[in-house]
């Protein structure tokens, strides 16, 4: 791509532009039922699952309100480790506040799983859009019936993720994404930080990032890495997933099984 056409394609996509609103997004049938069988327990909150969702939800709103922060990465060290199960089911009760607009956005361009999470059957997601080959957002985000998230998926191909994630396109969109009311906060999935550069790429766009780790599985020198390669994003957490042993103090864990479906392929 030559730079003239880089430069006209971050043109196209002003940052003033909206980004797709609830009532813009496609939707999908879905249902109570189907979200607990698909382990998306976020959008219930009477569900005893829900809470350590609702709990980061809480954390979540009090960065945005004394900090401002709305752009939020949902991150792993490694892979298969619940990022994704935690990303879908935060934003499923991020979605469920009164005043609060939320997004979704599967950025884990190589080996996205919030389509599938959702059982979504897709033909063009962000990858596409950021390679140009979809011209708006609108084209690709999608809501689920009767709840008030709105989703922009991803699929499985393969994809020059570090060049696209580094576009002036993907830095419109982000530009875009701020330039939305207050109100309206992003859930970024993005990949494993150790699968490729891509998480770190993307985190400095954002305000903060989230890493998920897992008991027993997550060493402590692989968080400490991860850590240190994304120290120019601030942290806005670590959650502990399959954790036994109730809730920790600046940790929070839950001791149900679900996560991760697929290993990223490098």
């Amino acid at each position: 791509m030559t730079e003239t056409a880089m430069t006209k394609i971050a043109s196209d996509l002003r940052p003033e532009a909206p980004l797709p609103t609830l009532q813009e997004a496609r939707q999908f049938a879905w249902s109570p039922d189907e979200a607990k069988q698909r382990g998306i327990y976020g959008f219930d909150s009477r569900d005893v699952r829900s809470r350590p969702f609702n709990m980061l939800r809480s954390r979540l709103l009090k960065l945005h309100r004394n900090k401002g922060w709305r752009l939020f990465g949902i991150v792993s060290a490694t892979p298969a480790v619940g990022k994704s199960f935690v990303a879908t089911n935060l934003s499923a009760a991020l979605s469920r506040t009164p005043g609060i607009d939320t997004t979704l956005v599967d950025l884990d361009l190589r080996r996205g799983s919030i389509a599938t999470n959702f059982g979504l059957t897709i033909e063009r997601g962000m990858r596409d859009f950021l390679e140009g080959t979809v011209p708006s957002l609108g084209d690709l985000a999608v809501h689920p019936e009767g709840e008030r998230l709105v989703i922009l998926p991803t699929d499985n191909a393969p994809a020059r993720s570090a060049e696209l994630l580094s576009s002036p396109r993907m830095d419109a969109m982000v530009a875009a994404m701020r330039a939305r009311p207050t109100h309206s906060i992003f859930l970024c999935d993005l990949p494993p930080v150790f699968a490729n550069d891509d998480a770190t790429i993307v985190t400095t766009k954002l305000d903060a990032f989230i890493l998920i780790v897992e008991e027993g599985r997550t060493t402590r020198k692989q968080i400490q890495d991860a850590l240190h390669v994304l120290d120019q994003a601030p942290c806005a957490g670590v959650v502990l997933n399959r954790f036994d042993g109730g809730l920790l103090t600046d940790n929070y864990g839950y001791g149900y099984g679900a996560g991760y479906s697929d290993y990223y392929n490098k």
